[in-house]
């Protein structure tokens, strides 16, 4: 499914210099139809607590979301833009990292859906998250 020439490097290096690098995101994997990155929780992705804010999970999902659906378009001729998210925060997590796993529900001309599996190091389900994209194309 996914372009066997595109390395994890690569789309580390152009997610350099926005959310993506300010919040220490990292992808770690690509397979032939899931991508896989890591977060960490820390003082950037904390709420006042001291706990995974919602909305740090919620970036990762719609990170690995919005890559995944970008590697399968032609970037000369579409793009995709988030068009909805949720999440089910499940359990929380205090420190370390946690890892999304995104996997395609539905791959279509004008949508795009995503499940992504947010675990912490134990391999807890901590979020689960599903992503809709829309396909859209580049104006003349």
């Amino acid at each position: 499914m996914f372009p066997k020439e595109i390395k994890v490097a690569q789309l580390n290096e152009i997610s350099k210099g926005c959310m993506v690098e300010h919040v220490g995101i990292e992808l770690t994997e690509i397979g032939s139809d899931f991508l896989i990155g890591k977060m960490p929780v820390d003082h950037r992705t904390h709420q006042p607590m001291g706990l995974l804010h919602g909305g740090a999970s919620v970036v990762l999902a719609e990170t690995l979301g919005s890559i995944a659906s970008t590697l399968l378009l032609d970037m000369k001729k579409q793009y995709a833009v988030g068009l909805e998210i949720n999440a089910n925060h499940i359990k929380s997590a205090r420190s370390g990292y946690v890892t999304g796993k995104c996997m395609p529900i539905h791959i279509g001309k004008g949508t795009h859906v995503w499940q992504i599996e947010i675990k912490n190091e134990e391999g807890q389900l901590v979020c689960i998250s599903r992503l809709t994209l829309a396909i859209l194309s580049h104006s003349k």
